[in-house]
């Protein structure tokens, strides 16, 4: 393993590096830039199980993303971020405003003296590595660890914003003392697209709750289809959307839920109204996925790219039936039941799927079975069990 800054383990308090390399109490910084989707659910799943587990945890994350819906969210993992939240503006995009946000971050983390800095997503990713290389320089004992959650791997190998990310990440790449993947499709093309990890590496599946596997019953007004989650591109609520017109030219009076915030909604909006959607389609801003799964009767997630979908996992868990692409760690959620998974970026395949669920007598009894199967694979405890196994050895090295 490269590991940089070594004399800064030589320079931390002796028993203070001894209690935390074998079992003592943490201190855990989670940094990760947008507080929406599911890298915001994982890291949030990762506090609960952390503090619960006795550790000392903050969160350092974008002060410009989000809504009312997020705001909630917070104050409600606000008690258990010991640590305190932090949040300062990070934009999507390179910018030279990076370097202020790095100063910033460099401040707060080395006031809160972490043992661990867990960067999320590319953007998260870049300023947990940078921040925690200059701490370690400065005589910190910390390890710095990231979870890419797919973020640049998404990007097409033969473009020049793809080649320019991956070079990137292959020099971030000797800043990391460890990857944490959520799923083995992630893994496979980190190492396709970024290069063979010179770090070591730890699989742990994003997880879910027990009371999340309780079945949530449809309500009585339920749309015929939901689609629920980022309003962007690359999630495919626009294929979601045409799909529904192409159903309509079919002769199918269908009606949907259209659950979610983003930087492209108001694009959709459009789209509703230019596509005659306007009377078939309920918009609705972001609230809980299990308050929005009893709105419909059938889920549809048409994404375009995906790690570990956290929406896949809680549909499922819900007891839902579900229409869903074959992109990314998906057909590692349904391991050998994947025959129905739909084409990605394909309108007409992911309108003949919705078509053929709404006519099938058997979905509920599907929708069960697949809750069953996914309850004995993915669980909040187990993936907390298996990061903080990640960290202990990292911290060991």
């Amino acid at each position: 393993m490269y590991v940089n800054g070594s004399s800064s383990f030589q320079q931390a308090e002796p028993a203070r590096l001894e209690a935390v390399q074998n079992g003592g109490k943490l201190r855990i910084v989670h940094c990760f830039r947008s507080p929406v989707g599911g890298i915001f659910r994982h890291v949030r799943d990762l506090v609960g199980a952390q503090r619960k587990a006795g550790h000392s945890v903050a969160i350092l994350c974008d002060s410009t993303t989000g809504g009312s819906y997020e705001e909630e969210l917070f104050e409600a993992i606000r008690p258990e971020l010991d640590l305190g939240l932090i949040r300062i503006p990070m934009r999507r995009a390179i910018t030279p405003g990076d370097f202020v946000t790095l100063y910033r971050t460099f401040r707060e983390l080395r006031r809160l003296k972490p043992d661990v800095v867990h960067g999320h997503g590319a953007k998260g990713g870049a300023y947990a590595r940078i921040i925690g290389t200059a701490l370690r320089a400065s005589g910190s004992h910390l390890v710095r660890l990231y979870t890419p959650h797919g973020g640049s791997i998404h990007f097409d190998a033969d473009s020049l914003s793809g080649r320019l990310y991956f070079m990137l990440e292959r020099m971030m790449e000797r800043l990391t003392d460890r990857l944490i993947f959520v799923s083995q499709y992630e893994a496979d093309g980190y190492r396709a697209k970024v290069g063979l990890p010179r770090c070591p590496q730890t699989l742990a599946y994003n997880g879910l709750t027990p009371d999340e596997y309780v079945p949530v019953a449809e309500a009585p007004d339920a749309a015929d289809f939901l689609y629920m989650g980022m309003m962007r591109d690359l999630k495919g609520p626009d294929l979601f959307l045409e799909a529904l017109a192409k159903l309509g030219e079919e002769g199918r009076d269908v009606t949907a839920q259209f659950v979610g915030d983003g930087p492209d909604k108001d694009d959709y909006l459009k789209m509703i109204e230019e596509l005659g959607l306007a009377g078939q389609v309920s918009v609705h801003e972001a609230m809980s996925a299990r308050k929005a799964f009893a709105l419909a009767r059938i889920i549809v997630v048409p994404s375009r790219a995906e790690s570990m979908p956290y929406t896949v996992l809680e549909a499922i868990a819900a007891q839902r039936p579900i229409v869903v692409t074959r992109v990314g760690g998906v057909p590692e959620i349904f391991a050998g039941d994947t025959d129905n998974l739909v084409e990605p970026d394909n309108v007409q395949a992911l309108a003949d799927a919705m078509a053929a669920i709404l006519d099938d007598k058997d979905r509920e009894n599907v929708a069960k079975r697949r809750r069953e199967a996914l309850q004995k694979r993915f669980s909040v405890n187990r993936m907390a069990e298996e990061i903080e196994a990640a960290y202990r050895a990292t911290l060991r090295q």
